[in-house]
C-alpha cells in the first residue's frame, strides 16, 4: 500500500523495473518534493525541471519560460483560477490526456488511427477467445459488441470510469484541505482558498491527464487495472500497443493477440455476471476516500505565527505543504478490501485463460509467465493506480489467487468453482490466500438452502401480516385479537 495516495509524490517502493514511461519521459506520476497538492510540474515550461517547479506551481509555470510562452501560459493560467466545477478539471485532464498521447511513446511510436484490417483481426481474436473459454468457465459471455481502440479512443472511453475512481479521492483531499483553518482564518482567506481550489481542481486534472495519457500508450485493452474501465458489454484492445507488447517475445502476432484478446473475454465474463464486484470494487475506494485524514499538526504550529492582515503569508505557508496525507485505519481496512477483491479478479482470470489457452496455443507457458512478470514489475496499471489513489497491488497475492482458484477446479470442478462469485461472503479472504489447501478442503456454506429458509420465513411473515390486517380492519371495538 501507498503511504502517499492521490499523487503526492510517487509511492515510496518502487520495483526495479517500474513504469517505463515514468523513467524516460517522465510523465505520469511525476516524482520531486511534496507541494500542497502533491504534484509535481505544471507541465508548462519550466516545470518540474524547472527553477522550483515542483515546490510553486507559479514557479513552475514561469520560470525559465520563453517569452513567445508568455500568452499560452497566461491563457492556462486563466483557465485554472477561472474553474468552478468538481474536484478535478476533467476537462483539462481529457486535453492534457490527448495531447500527451499525440506526443507518441517513449520509442518514439506515434498514435494512430485503426485500420479495417485491424478491426477484423481484433474482432476474430475476441469471438474466437469467447468460444475458447466456454470450455474453461460456466460464466457466459459478458461482451455484445468486440472493438479496436487507438490510444486515443482508449482515452475517450475510458475517462468516465476515471473520473468515478478519482473523484471520491479528489473531493476528500480537497474537502481535508479546506477545512483545516479555524473559521476565523477560513472567512479570512475565503477568495485565496477559493483560487487555491480552483488550482488544485486543475492540478488534479493535470496530473491524471498526464497518467491517463502514458498509460494509453502501454495498455493493451481496457481491463488492465483489474477493473473495467470501458463502457459495458464492450470487450476492447489497441492493436498499435498490442503490437508494442509482442515485439521482442518471440511469438507469434496471432498468438499474443489472441493470448491478450482471452484476457480482456474473461474479464468481460466476470464483471458481466457478477453484478455486484463493481460496486464491491468502487465502494472501496470511496471508502478509502472517506478515511482521509490531514494532519493539522503542522498547521497549528504555522497558523500562531500568520498575520491575518497578510495573505501572502498564508499562500506561502500553503506552498510550505503544511498538509500530509495519513493512513488511517480506515483506510487500511478499505485499501486491504479493495487489494484482496483485485487479487481475486486477477487470479481468477490468470487461471482460466491459462486452462483455455494451455490445450490450444504453443505459447501458454511463456504468454503467462511474461504477463506474470509484467505485473510483477510494477507496469503501468499498477503504478498509475497507486499514484492516483494510494494503492499498489502485491504480486505475490495475484499468484496466490491463481494457485488457489487452480485448486478449487481439481476439486469442485468448474461450476463449484465459478459458483463462488454467486455473494461476496463466499469467496476467499486474504487469509485464505495464505492457506489456499485449507479453503479448498472446506466444507462448503450452502447459501441456496440459507436464501430458501429466509425467504419461507419472509413468506410466513407476509402472511401473519396479512391476516392480522383482516382481524384489524374487522375489529370493531379496537381491543383486537386475544
Amino acid at each position: 500500500m501507498s503511504d502517499t495516495p492521490f499523487g503526492f509524490g510517487l509511492p515510496p517502493e518502487e520495483p526495479e523495473n517500474g513504469d517505463e514511461g515514468r523513467k524516460k519521459g517522465g510523465q505520469g506520476g511525476q516524482g520531486g518534493p511534496a507541494n500542497p497538492f502533491g504534484f509535481s510540474g505544471m507541465g508548462l515550461p519550466g516545470g518540474a525541471g524547472g527553477p522550483g517547479g515542483a515546490d510553486n506551481p507559479f514557479a513552475a509555470m514561469f520560470g525559465a519560460m520563453n517569452p513567445g510562452d508568455l500568452g499560452a501560459a497566461f491563457q492556462q493560467l486563466g483557465q485554472m483560477l477561472s474553474y468552478e466545477g468538481g474536484p478535478v478539471n476533467w476537462d483539462m485532464a481529457k486535453d492534457i490526456a490527448r495531447q500527451t498521447v499525440a506526443q507518441g511513446t517513449a520509442d518514439g511510436v506515434k498514435d494512430s488511427s485503426v485500420g479495417v484490417a485491424e478491426k477484423s483481426a481484433v474482432q476474430e481474436a475476441l469471438r474466437l477467445a469467447d468460444l475458447w473459454l466456454d470450455d474453461a468457465t460456466s460464466l457466459p459471455s459478458g461482451a455484445a459488441t468486440a472493438v479496436a481502440w487507438s490510444r486515443a479512443e482508449w482515452v475517450e472511453a475510458t475517462l468516465p470510469v476515471w473520473k468515478e475512481l478519482v473523484d471520491p479521492v479528489a473531493e476528500r483531499v480537497g474537502a481535508a484541505m479546506g477545512g483545516v483553518l479555524p473559521e476565523e482564518m477560513q472567512a479570512m482567506a475565503g477568495p485565496l482558498l477559493g483560487m487555491m481550489r480552483s488550482m488544485g481542481g486543475a492540478m488534479f486534472g493535470q496530473q491524471i491527464g498526464q497518467a491517463v495519457g502514458t498509460l494509453a500508450g502501454e495498455v493493451v485493452g481496457s481491463t488492465d487495472i483489474g477493473l473495467p474501465l470501458g463502457p459495458a458489454g464492450k470487450a476492447a484492445l489497441l492493436p498499435l500497443n498490442v503490437a508494442a507488447f509482442g515485439k521482442d517475445l518471440g511469438v507469434p502476432p496471432d498468438e499474443v493477440r489472441l493470448y491478450l484478446a482471452l484476457r480482456e473475454a474473461a474479464h468481460a465474463r466476470l464483471f458481466a455476471h457478477v453484478p455486484w464486484l463493481r460496486s464491491h470494487l468502487f465502494g472501496a475506494v470511496e471508502g478509502y476516500a472517506r478515511g482521509i485524514k490531514v494532519d493539522t499538526s503542522k498547521l497549528e504550529d504555522v497558523v500562531g505565527q500568520l498575520d491575518p492582515s497578510n495573505p501572502e503569508q498564508l499562500q506561502e505557508a500553503l506552498a510550505g505543504g503544511m498538509f500530509q496525507p495519513q493512513d488511517t485505519p480506515e483506510q487500511k481496512a478499505a485499501l486491504a478490501r479493495l487489494e484482496t477483491a483485485l487479487a481475486l479478479v486477477e487470479g481468477w482470470v490468470d487461471a482460466v485463460v491459462h486452462a483455455a489457452a494451455k490445450p490450444r496455443l504453443t505459447s501458454a507457458d511463456a504468454m503467462r509467465e511474461t504477463m506474470r512478470r509484467r505485473r510483477a514489475s510494477g507496469g503501468p496499471a499498477e503504478q498509475t493506480f497507486a499514484t492516483l489513489i494510494g494503492l499498489e497491488l502485491r504480486p505475490r497475492r495475484l499468484r496466490d489467487a491463481s494457485r488457489l482458484w487452480a485448486s478449487l477446479t481439481d476439486a469442485r470442478g468448474v461450476d463449484g468453482r465459478d459458483g463462488l462469485w454467486e455473494h461476496p461472503d463466499m469467496l476467499p479472504t486474504a487469509s485464505d490466500l495464505d492457506d489456499p489447501d485449507g479453503f479448498v478442503h472446506r466444507e462448503q456454506l450452502d447459501f441456496s438452502e440459507i436464501d430458501k429458509m429466509l425467504g419461507e420465513a419472509a413468506r410466513r411473515q407476509d402472511d401473519a401480516g396479512g391476516n392480522g390486517a383482516v382481524d384489524d380492519a374487522g375489529d370493531q371495538d379496537g381491543e383486537g385479537q386475544k
